[in-house]
């Protein structure tokens, strides 16, 4: 559950990180349990990233068309649920650099990993 959160409750470390990672993008923050959430625009695409307490950046994620996701997302959700269409999709790099791609789905968002293999089913 994010809350929306002043920039300045945001420890400096966590700023500094982000400007750092992503120059001149100005982010409205959010807090998700312990993490802090910055939402952005960069490069011309919707993202976020998430950083823990001490400014280390745990996973970026970028929204990208439906179009973008590996076939067999598509193929799965066909498959699983079927009639019904993806109504968003990013692609998440996690700090260790592996990839996964997200569809949201009937209000849930389906986890996948970088060759769209299904890994999980989160509530949006």
């Amino acid at each position: 559950c994010a809350q929306k959160i002043d920039a300045s409750k945001v420890p400096a470390s966590v700023k500094q990180s982000f400007t750092k990672q992503f120059p001149g993008a100005s982010p409205k923050w959010q807090k998700e349990d312990e993490n802090y959430e910055a939402g952005f625009k960069h490069q011309g695409h919707e993202m976020s990233a998430l950083f823990d307490a001490n400014g280390v950046m745990t996973e970026s994620e970028m929204e990208i068309k439906t179009s973008e996701l590996p076939a067999a997302v598509s193929a799965y959700i066909k498959t699983n649920h079927p009639g019904e269409s993806i109504k968003e999709a990013a692609k998440i790099t996690k700090a260790n650099g592996e990839v996964n791609y997200e569809a949201e789905v009937k209000g849930k968002d389906l986890i996948f990993d970088a060759t769209g293999k299904f890994i999980k089913e989160v509530k949006a």
